[in-house]
């Protein structure tokens, strides 16, 4: 069940790069971000509302409450990087080197999370990064 909603966040993921290539014409990226963010902020605490989630707020840890801070800031920078990339580059070349984040979440989760990696994993790695490295140059 889970590779469903990997692909589901994998297509949406997808319409995020080409509806904000159009959304961000003639935009600042700093304000098209923080419209994203609203609008992912109203949706995000709807959903968590409207499934319950929220009413767990009270059983966060402190280290919950930390590391979610720190994957918001992630998550904020990396938007910003990417409006600025989609502005000004073609979605064909920025979203494949945005979805580099797959090769490197996998080499930061062997090093600091202690995953174990097959080879046949770690050939993975090594085809997506060289097939990013061809998309930029194509």
């Amino acid at each position: 069940m889970w590779w469903i909603f990997a692909l589901l966040s994998a297509f949406f993921a997808a319409l995020t790069a080409i509806f904000a290539k159009v959304g961000i014409k003639g935009v600042d990226t700093d304000l098209a971000t923080a419209i994203r963010t609203v609008v992912i902020l109203i949706l995000a605490w709807g959903i968590a509302f409207f499934r319950g989630g929220a009413a767990n707020i009270n059983t966060l840890t402190k280290q919950n409450i930390i590391f979610l801070v720190f994957s918001g800031i992630a998550t904020g920078l990396s938007w910003i990087f990417y409006f600025k990339a989609l502005q000004i580059g073609k979605v064909s070349q920025v979203a494949p080197i945005d979805k580099l984040s797959v090769a490197i979440a996998i080499i930061l989760s062997v090093i600091f999370l202690n995953e174990q990696i097959s080879t046949l994993g770690i050939i993975g790695v090594l085809l997506i990064i060289s097939g990013t490295i061809l998309l930029i140059y194509s």
